[in-house]
């Protein structure tokens, strides 16, 4: 979905599981991604300290469509979305847990 500026619109339908009230941290993994169960420790963490924010991961070989759709290019690939579900930061590789309170910063 793409709001009026263009910007992409993610929801709960495509992405399986309700948005948090103040952001949404959204994790894109697979299987066999040793650094994908590092970032998804430091996600669930940072989202059980700041309250309003969830933790989604998305296993990206069974999600294909929403890979290509959001050019997701490796894993771990981190997204961060603000209430209204806009992506406002994205990274890839796993985060400092630093880094991740700080994108909050730019969602809340």
């Amino acid at each position: 979905m793409r709001d009026g500026d263009g910007s992409r619109r993610l929801g709960a339908a495509e992405l399986g599981a309700e948005l948090g009230e103040r952001a949404t941290l959204i994790q894109f993994s697979s299987a066999f991604c040793q650094p994908c169960r590092a970032t998804r420790r430091t996600l669930s963490e940072v989202a059980a300290m700041v309250d309003g924010v969830a933790h989604i991961e998305i296993d990206a070989e069974s999600r294909l469509e929403l890979v290509r759709a959001l050019d997701i290019a490796r894993t771990p690939t981190v997204l961060v979305l603000d209430a209204a579900g806009r992506v406002v930061r994205r990274a890839s590789g796993p985060p400092r847990r630093a880094d991740v309170i700080a994108a909050l910063g730019d969602a809340v």
